[in-house]
């Protein structure tokens, strides 16, 4: 008996990918410049995970509009302040940037003070719940580490696929998943959005999402080489086409589960749940679109020699139907 959700899209559809795969590439390629150039010129609203500065959690007695705090805060000389209300409404967290030197401690809990006096407003008096500081020497160890997180999965990547399949499929499968990331992360960059911890991390679940998706197609091209005679374009196709159901299925799964955090999980947890849903789609359409067509062009073509069975495969393979 089948099931409807796992048959939403035919395992023997036909569709020909390969055909548009000049396309793809150009498109693909055109996109990864542009997304380059975004963020060389428009850099990054960095938040002060990166920045360093004073986070400074307030509660009002009653619930008040994030935006008329502030325009207040504003009016006092904070113009860099980044307002955002959580919880009932009444709770309300203010960050500001480090401007110049580090605070001394004395100094923060002045301006935390400051803060809370500009921000509180007639008949709804605000307190302080919590505050923290963030140095600069601290928000520059961040960044350093967010790097090093990115080139060591890249890296990890390259190995692992090297091992597990072909060192083009090594390659071709780490352009891709760049691909996908610099085109989650030029969004940030060009809505201006807030870049902190919780992007960083999406980023890197994109990765991870996106290595996944197209290490599936590449173990079902592995075994179509190996099996199928045919031209290499149709085994691509083939491959494609089969794991096209897995794919979209899993894609939209993830999707619906990111939405539902974008929806409720809160301000806190935005950055994360937008990027992981720009990755979604950016990295399905990658692992169906980009991937396979990279593997026929140039270095990087990939011929059925180059996957010929090992030694201890062939036995193995001998025995099959």
């Amino acid at each position: 008996m089948k099931i409807f959700p796992l048959t939403l899209i035919p395992s023997d559809t036909k569709i020909d990918f390969m055909r548009v795969r000049l396309a793809a590439v150009l498109v693909g390629a055109l996109l990864m410049v542009g997304s380059i150039a975004v963020i060389a010129i428009n850099g990054y609203n960095f938040a002060l995970d990166f920045t360093g500065g004073t986070a400074i959690t307030l509660r009002f007695e009653q619930p008040v509009d994030a935006e008329s705090v502030r325009a207040r805060l504003a009016e006092t000389g904070h113009d860099n302040a980044q307002v955002q209300a959580f919880g009932a409404g009444s709770d309300v967290l203010v960050r500001l940037q480090a401007e110049g030197e580090q605070l001394t401690v004395g100094e923060n809990s002045a301006l935390v003070d400051e803060i809370r006096e500009a921000a509180s407003q007639p008949g709804n008096a605000a307190t302080v719940l919590d505050s923290a500081s963030i140095g600069s020497q601290v928000s520059a160890e961040l960044a350093e580490r967010a790097i090093e997180a990115a080139i060591f999965v890249l890296v990890g990547f390259l190995i692992y696929i090297g091992f597990r399949f072909e060192w083009k499929f090594a390659v071709v499968a780490s352009v891709t998943t760049l691909f996908d990331v610099l085109v989650v992360a030029a969004f940030f960059s060009l809505t201006g959005r807030e870049f902190d911890l919780t992007v960083l991390a999406g980023l890197l679940s994109v990765m991870g999402f996106s290595i996944n998706d197209t290490i599936v197609v590449f173990d079902r091209v592995r075994e179509n080489f190996r099996s199928v005679r045919a031209e290499p374009l149709e085994i691509f196709n083939r491959s494609i086409n089969q794991t096209l159901s897995r794919t979209i299925i899993t894609s939209v799964v993830f999707f619906l589960s990111v939405t539902a955090l974008y929806l409720y999980g809160g301000g806190s947890l935005e950055g994360l749940a937008l990027t992981q849903m720009a990755g979604a789609v950016i990295g399905t359409l990658s692992s169906i679109f980009l991937a396979c067509p990279l593997l026929t062009y140039g270095f990087l073509k990939v011929t059925k020699q180059d996957l010929l069975p090992k030694a201890k495969d062939e036995a193995a393979l001998a025995r099959r139907p």
